[in-house]
């Protein structure tokens, strides 16, 4: 039996990950800068002296308290427009690269803002506000343990710089991935909607041949048709490309017009 034919997919938009990623990144390193500093200055004016002196403790927290505080607030107050931007920018790229695909088959569609896709921009927008405040609550929660133990150990600063600076590693990485994981996920869920806007029924599953570490279930599944309100049944439950973190899969919608009338496979 022939394969049926398929639109050229929507892919998530590499130019909005990177702009995602970026402008956390600037938070993170401007945050790290500054917990770098006032935790060295406080270190140095009171170094830790084990068993002598319980000020150096009392001291540091204070100062990480403050810091807390401070970034918290601006992690709280920078995540509304970010994560806003960043769920609108995803939903119009998936709707100029959709109309794009359908031009191509001879359909014009112009995209308007349906029930269904303003909710699925503000549920993205309320779960990105919640992801970028964790960065800054994640990071000064390993920096505590680790400022307190540095104390209580005796160690000096050039030690605790070295740990903070792995922290930062470790938060910048952290951000790399909400980034790509929601903006896959921000165009699977847009691309859905906007499919099943148009009649469209069923998709064909696509492994992105991606990442370093792919799933071998997702790998077998390409070429899977599905019914895109459904999802693909891939290791006993039903999903949609890019919906499990760090998938990367796609899909290429049939057109009603172009639909073989071949089976799900289920």
């Amino acid at each position: 039996m022939a394969k049926p034919k398929t639109l050229k997919p929507v892919r998530p938009n590499e130019g909005i990950e990177a702009a995602y990623r970026q402008r956390l990144e600037r938070l993170i390193e401007d945050m790290n800068a500054s917990v770098l500093w006032w935790i060295s200055a406080a270190y140095r004016a009171t170094p830790p002296e084990m068993a002598q002196d319980a000020s150096p403790a009392k001291t540091l927290q204070g100062v990480l308290n403050r810091l807390r505080k401070q970034w918290q607030g601006k992690f709280d107050d920078e995540a509304p427009n970010l994560a806003n931007w960043f769920s609108r920018s995803s939903q119009s790229q998936v709707d100029r690269s959709f109309s794009r695909s359908l031009k191509t088959a001879g359909f014009s569609v112009s995209f308007n803002m349906t029930r269904e896709v303003n909710d699925i921009v503000q549920a993205t927008t309320g779960e990105n506000v919640s992801l970028i405040k964790s960065i800054s609550s994640e990071y000064f929660t390993d920096i505590e343990g680790m400022v307190m133990r540095s104390v209580a150990a005796g160690r000096d600063i050039g030690a605790l710089r070295e740990q903070i600076q792995d922290t930062y590693g470790v938060t910048n990485r952290r951000a790399a991935l909400i980034a790509r994981d929601q903006n896959n996920k921000a165009t699977a869920n847009v691309n859905k909607a906007r499919a099943l806007q148009v009649g469209i029924v069923h998709a064909i599953w696509q492994h992105s041949r991606g990442g370093r570490h792919p799933r071998k279930s997702h790998v077998e599944a390409t070429g899977r048709k599905f019914e895109i309100a459904k999802g693909c049944k891939i290791d006993g439950q039903y999903i949609q490309p890019g919906e499990l973190i760090n998938c990367r899969c796609i899909s290429r919608v049939v057109l009603p017009a172009l639909d073989d009338g071949s089976p799900v496979e289920d």
